[in-house]
């Protein structure tokens, strides 16, 4: 059983434009400078690979002049797929986006492999080690390494998340709730290329674990509601002793949040907004609160993620969990009292080197952490956003126990 609380207000008319109301995406265009701008610096760029790749590969003209194609093919594909949601003709769309996506992929690993190439020349240079044979061996190693992690990260990608264990201390956790396990789920990304099989396989793998409970931390969707309906809807199969709970994250407010609240509520999952309930398990209590999106206010001031609003209202003395799509939300997830914080948005990075930047705008990368008396885990998440590619970061579908522990 659970009692929820109501602890974030209603939309008013004044604040909220056409786009909250009918559940459209807030994400303006880009004016058209920014936009030939980005254009003009992916033409750079793939331009840069090839004059430091293609001039020193060791084959025929005829190679190099497919290789300069591709090139020009990428730099083309690559801003298409960026814009394929734009479309709204099928099955245009979702070719479009496959297509982009999987060249955003390939040209990310060889842009940075390009680039560490060249710190290598430039070290050999400098020692007087530099020949013409590294210089066309370097270049065949790029490419070498660049199908490998292209290969294997789509493989790692497309492949069903694998069960993650982790037991997370709680300090003065009633004996009732020990072992209570929870299934996280995070950052799915259903889209043009994750489908309803992909949901399915999620949805099959989380019930096998038959969890207390299951969790879903934000970015669920990119698409809006009509496209992406079918697709979601296995998520109404998710089965657990306490029901599924969800927070929404930052791609739930660029596909229309609102609308999204409705359809995954008309699906049986408990949307969390600023809000919590009180379960009982066992003959004793443990809070689950939801916040909207660290960035909510951006896009509905009245949405503003809120912790001590989620909390309030909670009785004291029970362990307390939050869900929270954004690991930054850990500071005033420990001030308003929570004992655990389960966050996603990271994806761990997703495929090397990006893991090593995701530091720059959050506290944590992935796994558990801790703040003060409060844990924080993050997940890399069940799915992927943009190219289906996963390399050093893989996903993972969480089955956090709940232990007896000290703060």
């Amino acid at each position: 059983m659970s009692q929820t609380s109501q602890a974030s207000r209603a939309p008013s008319e004044a604040t909220d434009g056409p786009a909250h109301r009918h559940g459209k995406s807030s994400r303006r265009t880009l004016p058209a400078r920014p936009r030939w701008l980005m254009l003009a610096i992916i033409a750079l760029l793939h331009a840069y690979i090839g004059w430091r790749l293609l001039t020193p590969l060791p084959v025929a003209i005829g190679w190099k002049v497919a290789g300069a194609l591709w090139l020009v093919a990428s730099t083309i594909l690559i801003p298409l797929g960026l814009m394929s949601r734009a479309l709204q003709r099928e099955p245009l769309a979702t070719l479009l986006n496959w297509t982009g996506m999987m060249a955003v992929g390939v040209f990310s690993s060889l842009f940075v492999l390009t680039l560490l190439r060249d710190v290598v020349l430039g070290v050999a240079m400098a020692f007087s080690v530099l020949d013409a044979q590294l210089v066309t061996r370097s270049a065949v190693i790029v490419l070498i390494m660049t199908a490998a992690a292209t290969v294997l990260g789509f493989y790692n990608a497309r492949r069903l998340a694998r069960v993650v264990d982790v037991d997370i201390p709680i300090a003065n956790l009633p004996p009732e709730l020990k072992g209570f396990t929870i299934v996280q789920l995070s950052d799915i990304h259903v889209s043009s290329t994750i489908r309803r099989r992909y949901i399915e396989a999620i949805v099959d793998a989380a019930n096998e674990l038959k969890p207390d409970l299951i969790a879903i931390t934000g970015d669920l969707v990119d698409g809006s509601v009509p496209a992406l309906r079918d697709h979601i809807a296995p998520l109404g199969r998710l089965t657990s002793r306490h029901g599924t709970y969800v927070c929404t994250g930052n791609h739930e407010y660029y596909s229309g949040a609102p609308a999204w609240v409705e359809e995954l509520r008309r699906l049986g999952l408990t949307v969390l907004e600023n809000q919590h309930v009180v379960l009982d398990h066992e003959g004793a209590a443990l809070t689950v609160a939801g916040v909207t999106d660290f960035g909510a206010h951006h896009f509905d001031e009245e949405k503003r993620s809120d912790p001590q609003a989620a909390a309030a209202g909670s009785p004291d003395g029970v362990p307390r969990v939050l869900l929270a799509h954004q690991p930054r939300s850990a500071p005033a997830a420990a001030e308003a009292g929570f004992d655990l914080q389960l966050s996603g948005h990271t994806h761990g990075g997703q495929f090397w080197p990006w893991m090593y930047f995701v530091p720059l705008q959050q506290p944590f990368v992935h796994g558990l952490h801790r703040l003060d008396r409060l844990a924080v885990y993050v997940s890399r998440g069940t799915g992927y956003w943009g190219p289906p590619k996963r390399f050093g970061a893989p996903s993972e579908i969480t089955r956090i126990r709940l232990m007896p522990g000290k703060a």
